[in-house]
């Protein structure tokens, strides 16, 4: 998670981005909404492979990994000014506390119940941030849609574990303020510096955490290239295609083909960690999928 998506931080934080700029040719030829796909892909896939590390370092241990090499790797795209006013710097730490709280919950959901359910839980976050403070009926309907589906979610969770499900409202909670926090940060700060800085300040916050939770199991060299795995798929590589396809795609057609995240995480739980939801957890997912469509193909009308 560093997403949206497990990390997504606006689009001017990413604006310049290197690694988009190198791969832009080769990106240029796939059509946009595949790119969102893929990059939806890799977001889910990260998670999927994040979960394989749980027996050995657990997920305090493996978010700790995923934070520290993304990190590393933003620091050295970007090589932040630390010449920052008193106000960019709470930003920048608001920011920095709330990505990793926001990451680490993630993952303690991700290891009690499964990919799709943790993430469609997760993605009422944004969802309230799209339609939060409006007074249309319609967006009370989309409210009205989307807790439907968790309501759903949760009374047919079968043996789905309670803390899980609070672990993934917690990280919904922190995605919506993640949200704000980025709009924040591209005011306060240029290109993708302060993304940078707080990143490092989320790996302050839980890598010690994961140290003390995993110790040395953290140095052996598969799991550090597994970790290292993780960063990219969850961050750098989404980053890059999203932006890309933000090239060529309005942001509300970006919205919509990003709504389908919560069932491109159930099919990835499905397919590579052989997670099996029952018929009214997917009707749940749905309604959520619809809910966010529909959020978003009728955001900023009549206002």
């Amino acid at each position: 998670m560093v997403t949206v998506h497990v990390d997504r931080a606006g689009d001017r934080a990413f604006s310049r981005l290197n690694l988009v700029v190198l791969a832009g040719r080769a990106l240029g030829a796939v059509p946009p909404p595949a790119q969102v796909l893929a990059g939806i892909v890799s977001v889910q896939v990260g998670a999927a492979l994040a979960k394989q590390l749980f027996g050995a370092v657990g997920s305090v241990g493996t978010v700790a990994l995923r934070l520290f090499f993304a990190a590393v790797v933003l620091l050295v795209v970007w090589r932040p000014s630390l010449r920052l006013d008193r106000r960019a710097w709470a930003v920048v730490a608001g920011y920095g506390v709330v990505l990793g709280v926001m990451n680490l919950c993630f993952y303690l959901a991700l290891a009690r119940i499964p990919l799709g359910v943790a993430v469609t839980i997760e993605f009422l976050g944004p969802l309230a941030v799209a339609i939060g403070g409006s007074r249309r009926w319609l967006d009370g309907l989309w409210a009205l849609l989307a807790g439907t589906g968790v309501v759903v979610l949760t009374e047919g969770r079968g043996d789905l574990h309670l803390v899980g499900i609070l672990f993934a409202l917690a990280a919904a909670a922190c995605w919506g303020c993640y949200i704000l926090l980025s709009a924040a940060l591209g005011r306060h700060t240029t290109d993708g510096g302060g993304l940078a800085l707080g990143m490092v300040l989320a790996a302050a916050v839980v890598v010690p955490v994961g140290v003390l939770d995993s110790g040395t199991a953290l140095l052996q060299p598969w799991v550090l290239l597994v970790g290292c795995g993780v960063a990219m798929l969850s961050s750098v590589i989404p980053y890059s295609l999203e932006l890309e396809a933000l090239r060529s795609i309005p942001p509300k057609v970006f919205g919509v083909l990003m709504s389908l995240e919560p069932a491109v995480a159930a099919l990835v739980g499905l397919v590579v960690l052989h997670e099996a939801l029952g018929p009214l957890q997917w009707l749940a997912i749905l309604l959520v999928v619809a809910a966010s469509v529909g959020a978003t193909r009728t955001a900023g009308a009549a206002r």
